[in-house]
């Protein structure tokens, strides 16, 4: 019974051997190698790039003064108003200042008193020198100190005329006058108010002047698009006050440097504004063209590797891998422009990936 059981137990486990090495999972089947996968190449050439961009902007006045009075003196007259449009040279405000008419009256006192001497000076030393033609009449002495007193009456006379003209200039400090044309947009004063310089009498400024008939249109471009902006570049905006139009101006201006908090330049363009459609400090949202320079290499994204080691592109050399490591600069669809390393005709592979290492064989 023993050895009937042993025997049957023989015949199944070679049975199952058996139906194993037959099955289509089993060890002794072996898949077919796949064929390698095709690398795809483009020769690297220089080329334009363009893209858009849209960033906000702000309308500001042409030009925009805050007026202050130059001497302290009360509000006589007020003549304008928030709103008022003035002319160069227009009065917008006069003060009244007494003591000042009292320092000029003095100030012309001194005058006539020192024109009086002078005159009387100069006659004696006419008188003198007519009189010492005569041989013996008149020394030599007498007559120097007659030309000295003369030099000295002179010269007083002419500091009492500095003197003169000083206060008289100030006076007209009395009078606020427009320095351009423009709308008057703040008032701080009225009649009465006692005034003077910042921080001598006013806080504030007494008028705000702008000019609005023309506006800057002021934009800030960030650090890395700076050098794809350029003097003339068109640009089109929207205001919010009328959404459904478009506006174009022209680049006029550039700072030339970046701003250091921002990291950013400014630039500028001129909007007419004759007929008052744009209100100063309006907002705007600009779209400009940003082209990259002739010399620039323009490869597909594709190509770029975006890996803790940095960017960079791999280059075929000798057959072989070779990575690049480049900075990216404008992008337009599935283009991106790059910088780096690279010369014109340079073999690039056009889908790279980390997989492929450096010094790697490339079928």
């Amino acid at each position: 019974m023993l050895r009937t059981i042993q025997f049957l137990l023989v015949i199944l486990l070679s049975v199952a051997i058996t139906g194993c090495n037959n099955s289509p999972g089993g060890a002794e089947q072996k898949s077919e190698p796949k064929p390698a996968a095709a690398i795809e190449k483009f020769t690297l050439k220089k080329d334009t790039l363009e893209t858009r961009m849209t960033i906000p902007g702000e309308l500001i006045a042409y030009q925009q003064v805050d007026l202050y009075a130059k001497v302290t003196g009360f509000v006589k007259e007020l003549k304008v108003d928030i709103g008022t449009k003035v002319k160069p040279g227009q009065v917008l405000m006069t003060l009244e200042a007494p003591e000042m008419m009292s320092q000029l009256s003095a100030a012309q006192s001194r005058l006539k008193s020192q024109e009086a001497l002078y005159t009387a000076s100069q006659a004696n030393y006419n008188r003198l020198v007519e009189t010492s033609k005569t041989p013996g009449t008149i020394s030599q002495s007498d007559l120097e100190q007659a030309e000295a007193k003369k030099n000295s009456d002179n010269a007083n006379l002419e500091a009492a005329r500095a003197n003169f003209r000083e206060v008289n200039d100030i006076r007209d400090y009395l009078v606020i006058r427009a320095p351009f044309d423009g709308t008057i947009t703040a008032r701080n004063v009225n009649i009465g108010a006692y005034v003077g310089p910042s921080g001598k009498g006013s806080e504030l400024p007494v008028l705000t002047l702008q000019q609005q008939s023309r506006l800057r249109l002021v934009i800030s471009v960030p650090e890395s698009y700076s050098a794809n902006l350029r003097q003339g570049d068109e640009v089109n905006f929207k205001v919010r006050s009328r959404p459904s139009e478009n506006f174009k101006a022209k680049l006029v201006r550039l700072s030339g440097a970046l701003d250091s908090r921002l990291r950013s330049q400014r630039a500028e363009a001129d909007v007419e504004n004759a007929d008052g459609r744009f209100l100063a400090g309006t907002v705007a949202d600009v779209m400009t063209t940003l082209r990259s320079s002739p010399s620039a290499y323009v490869v597909p994204k594709s190509a770029l590797v975006n890996s803790a080691e940095g960017v960079y592109v791999i280059r075929v050399v000798d057959g072989k891998a070779q990575r690049v490591n480049v900075k990216k600069g404008l992008e337009s669809n599935d283009l991106v422009e790059v910088n780096g390393e690279l010369a014109e005709d340079d073999v690039l592979l056009s889908k790279a990936s980390e997989e492929i290492k450096e010094g790697q064989a490339l079928q």
